[in-house]
């Protein structure tokens, strides 16, 4: 079973909105890839390819998409 850390989507700022992307980026490559030595060994092809970082990039823009969404796009 997995930890709880993902109660709400609701952040005060679009900074932390984006912030709270990137995390749920990052986390959903550890879902995904779970065995640590493995992402450590994978890490240097995506992390100097353009291609790599170009993809990594569209899915933290995905997250903050639904993040402001869900944030109304802060405005009250």
């Amino acid at each position: 079973m997995t930890d709880t850390w993902l109660t709400s989507l609701i952040t005060d700022t679009p900074q932390q909105g984006y912030e709270l992307a990137i995390t749920l980026s990052r986390r959903g490559v550890k879902y995904t890839q779970p065995d640590m030595d493995t992402l450590k060994k994978l890490r240097p092809e995506y992390a100097n390819s353009a291609d790599g970082l170009t993809a990594a990039s569209h899915v933290i823009a995905v997250n903050f998409q639904t993040v402001a969404t869900a944030n109304n796009y802060w405005r009250g």
